[in-house]
């Protein structure tokens, strides 16, 4: 197995707001058919559905397999299967036939893939049952079943028991189905296949595809591993990342809030190798509940493979949290340049820029706020000299509206922005875009609504 495979997994099912949980990234890559030679049983279907063009398409397919297994094992067409790995034909209607054993001569195999004639019934069970007899002498080389298929069992019984044995003795089982021939049982062949089932798992409703499919299969099963690996992480908007840990293979290059590189020189180009990185992310959008992880991830290599990732979610629990979002954020500007121009005049608006400056998004949590009360919040922001002398840089005040949740929650007040423009900087070059500044920020916060009445004065008659 050359291709590589992707995986992600999450640590945790569930997670509090603004909580953390750590995502592995992993890859698994395989050495080509040189470093890792593979005896090869191509089980052919053969039964009475087949006749005409099917039958035809799957011989140009099964040679076609044989002789990229022929270049790929020593670098040409020489008609010699190369590097220590066979190719055997078994071929099944309503029973199964050795029509060779496990050899390197490509003539005689394309022989017996030509001498096929469509007739009877289907037998999987006897078809699998002569692939694992091929295969049973002791090899140390790996062991993999081509079983193609254009319909459903109909005598000898389910082969669901024979499939899982010969994946238990270490055997990888790759499926081709057709369905344009009466239809197959595609559970059954998902069954069949080994895991992941999209690698190991093909259907198609079109016979003349049959050949691009066994051709694609051959470079799959004989291709290298993988050299410079490019992986895209873009986690969701609901989530920024924490930290990234060291990977155990290759280099991770963070480029965002939400996104990272990962670089790998090789994988799995003499030895099956796994590549893996563990991340931190925290939940820091404004939405709960059921929420997927990454927005995209993406992989590229030299030898143009393709692999899919999943995409996990994770329970996210706000039920103790109140989030308010006083400031809308600004709405975007669409901006067109057509053809070839390289300048655009675009009015924006009635927008005064006094200096250069940076904007400052704080977000703060007040703590147990009870249901049916509204608070009046106030953000001051200070600017802190060298010598500990604070400067005011704003203030904003607001009034936080009630929830009515069943009792006292949180509430998270998100996205509270400043100006702070570079002229009023005291840590370095004034106007300089590049200084870090120490900023202090207090908020005073209290409730609106309250039942508070003062006692008065108490007269007391005796």
């Amino acid at each position: 197995m050359s291709q590589p495979i992707g995986n992600k997994t999450v640590s945790t099912n569930e997670i509090p707001c603004r909580g953390t949980l750590t995502v592995t990234l992993s890859v698994e890559a395989s050495p080509n058919i040189n470093e890792n030679p593979a005896d090869m049983v191509l089980v052919l279907d053969r039964s009475g559905s087949m006749e005409g063009e099917p039958l035809a398409n799957l011989k140009l397919g099964a040679k076609a397999f044989v002789d990229i297994i022929d270049e790929n094992t020593d670098g040409q067409t020489d008609g010699q299967i190369g590097g220590g790995s066979r190719i055997g034909v078994v071929s099944f209607s309503d029973d199964a036939t050795q029509d060779t054993q496990l050899i390197t001569s490509v003539d005689d195999l394309k022989d017996a893939i030509d001498d096929l004639v469509s007739n009877g019934r289907t037998n999987h069970v006897d078809a699998f049952n002569k692939a694992i007899a091929l295969l049973s002498a002791v090899s140390d080389n790996q062991k993999i079943i081509i079983m193609f298929t254009d319909g459903e069992t109909t005598v000898g019984g389910s082969a669901d028991a024979i499939a899982e044995a010969a994946k238990a003795l270490g055997i990888q089982i790759y499926v081709i189905g057709l369905t344009g021939n009466g239809g197959i049982n595609i559970d059954a062949l998902t069954a069949w296949a080994s895991s992941p089932k999209d690698e190991f798992l093909r259907i198609t409703p079109n016979a003349a595809e049959l050949v691009e499919l066994f051709e694609n299969l051959a470079q799959t099963i004989s291709g290298p591993g993988a050299t410079d690996i490019v992986i895209e992480e873009e986690l969701t908007e609901d989530f920024t990342l924490v930290s990234i840990g060291t990977p155990s293979h290759g280099a991770v290059e963070q480029t965002g809030d939400r996104t990272f590189v990962w670089r790998i020189d090789e994988l799995g180009v003499t030895a099956d190798e796994t590549a893996t990185v563990s991340f931190v992310i925290r939940h820091t959008g404004v939405r709960d509940g059921v929420l997927e992880v990454n927005e995209d991830v993406t992989y590229s290599d030299s030898e143009d493979h393709e692999v899919d990732f999943p995409s996990p979610s994770v329970l996210v629990d706000c039920d103790d949290e109140v989030i308010v979002i006083p400031e809308p954020c600004p709405v975007p500007m669409a901006l067109t340049v057509e053809g070839c121009r390289d300048a655009l005049v675009f009015t924006e608006g009635e927008v005064l820029l006094s200096s250069l400056g940076r904007i400052v998004e704080v977000d703060v949590t007040i703590r147990s706020v009870c249901p049916g009360k509204r608070v009046a919040l106030a953000l001051l922001l200070y600017e802190v000299t060298d010598e500990g002398l604070e400067l005011s840089r704003g203030v904003k005040t607001m009034v936080i509206p009630a929830h009515d949740e069943s009792s006292c929650r949180d509430v998270l007040v998100r996205c509270v922005k400043f100006v702070l423009p570079e002229t009023l900087d005291t840590a370095g070059t004034p106007n300089a875009i590049c200084d870090e500044r120490n900023l202090h920020l207090k908020a005073i916060a209290h409730y609106i609504d309250t039942d508070f009445v003062c006692c008065g004065m108490v007269t007391v008659v005796e």
